[in-house]
């Protein structure tokens, strides 16, 4: 599992040439509707694993939380079902609020 921070992560989706990742919201439904990152795909972090088959293991994917330590269990979770390209953003939605979207709502 890759460690990207929220600048590397803007820069990625802001890069046209670069396949864009999926973007794997694992947090509670009250806190996805409070604010989230654009074209998240939104899976509560105890639903994944009934879920993970809708997700291709060859797409990059990036798992997301409030401050990245759900978002890291689930990301080593889909390692070891064979997910190859599974990123965590670090600091999680927090941290993207504070460094990259200072509009996006905090909590």
């Amino acid at each position: 599992m890759n460690q990207l921070s929220p600048r590397q992560l803007a820069e990625w989706l802001a890069d046209a040439s670069r396949p864009q990742p999926l973007l794997l919201d694992v947090r509670e439904a009250w806190e996805f509707e409070h604010c989230q990152l654009a074209d998240s795909l939104h899976i509560p972090m105890h639903v994944v694993p009934a879920r993970c088959e809708e997700l291709s293991p060859e797409r990059d994917i990036v798992v997301i939380c409030h401050h990245g330590g759900r978002s890291m269990q689930v990301a080593m979770f889909l390692e070891r079902r064979g997910y190859g390209a599974v990123h965590n953003l670090s600091g999680g939605v927090d941290a993207w609020a504070t460094d990259v979207d200072p509009s996006l709502r905090r909590y």
